[in-house]
């Protein structure tokens, strides 16, 4: 069986530089074993880039209730399933062999249903147990948090659905989610992984998770704690104050007090026009109507006013 591949899987680099090359840091088979016949999945787990990976059983991947619902996402499925289990299609039940041409579309639909597998993989005993030995190994990388303190973590999908979000590593200690510094492992789709992988990890191997307080980072000007009780503090008060404009601009309904103007003339009141008219059930004509009526009167009485003036003045 040619082990070779024309394309790359998620930036890893293809079998014959890797087989020359040596299969990475995390690689167990020398250069004079990789002449002998191996299985498919430890030779893709030996790739370098793969290293990530752990070894799915052969009998994990035979089991059909593993594979329920993934001949739905991948292309070429029994192909892809008959290259992992290092089944020639002669001698499976697959209609035909795929032609040459579409080789290189099978070898990828196979890696991409190896992740799938992955996922479901190392949510079992054994698979939670080879991912012990990889985090313990700092394979994933450590915290790029300064007060974590160089702690190691573990990879993380964001969704488990393919092509949705690259690979990234969650954190224990400060419990966020960060992009890892390794450029294979961010090529790696994030559902190889899954987001049941890490929360599922840290709760089998509580003795992994830090038992130290987490710390903050605490900003200080001169010296002096910046607290965020300041910042919340006025950040409250503007938004009382906006509020009490708000319901003074409700409780006027849009109309000018009612005040006397600095220049002595008459101010109207409050409800005045077509917006008081409105609240007291009238029509905007009568409402304009009383306004003339009042202000009429007012004029009256200003007259009266000073003919009682002239008349006493007259007397003196």
């Amino acid at each position: 069986m040619n082990m070779g591949s024309e394309n790359d899987f998620d930036g890893s680099e293809d079998a014959s530089e890797s087989e020359s090359q040596g299969s990475g840091t995390y690689s167990e088979i020398s250069g004079s074993e990789l002449d002998e016949e191996i299985s498919w999945v430890e030779w893709f787990c030996n790739l370098k880039g793969n290293e990530y990976f752990v070894e799915v059983d052969e009998d994990y991947v035979q089991d059909d209730f593993n594979l329920t619902g993934l001949a739905n996402i991948i292309p070429f499925f029994d192909h892809a399933l008959n290259m992992i289990l290092d089944i020639e299609d002669n001698d499976s039940d697959v209609a035909e062999p795929v032609p040459d041409e579409q080789y290189p579309l099978v070898e990828s639909a196979a890696q991409m249903l190896y992740g799938m597998i992955h996922a479901r993989y190392v949510l079992t005993t054994r698979g939670l147990q080879a991912m012990l030995e990889k985090y313990q190994a700092c394979l994933y990388g450590q915290c790029p948090n300064v007060l974590c303190e160089n702690q190691p973590m573990m990879p993380i999908g964001l969704s488990d659905n393919l092509r949705h979000s690259a690979a990234k590593v969650y954190c224990p200690r400060c419990q966020e989610v960060y992009q890892p510094r390794s450029s294979r492992l961010n090529t790696l789709d994030g559902a190889y992984f899954g987001t049941t992988l890490a929360p599922l990890f840290f709760m089998t191997y509580a003795d992994t998770v830090p038992t130290t307080v987490r710390s903050y980072y605490v900003p200080r000007i001169y010296g002096f704690k910046v607290s965020s009780t300041v910042k919340d503090r006025l950040r409250l008060q503007k938004q009382k104050k906006l509020a009490g404009h708000a319901a003074d601009a409700a409780s006027r309904g849009g109309v000018s007090v009612s005040q006397v103007g600095t220049g002595g003339g008459p101010a109207l009141a409050p409800g005045s026009g077509a917006a008081g008219a409105a609240m007291t059930g009238g029509p905007p004509g009568a409402e304009r109507g009383g306004g003339r009526e009042s202000t009429e009167k007012l004029g009256e009485d200003e007259d009266d006013g000073e003919k009682k003036d002239g008349e006493g003045e007259g007397d003196d």
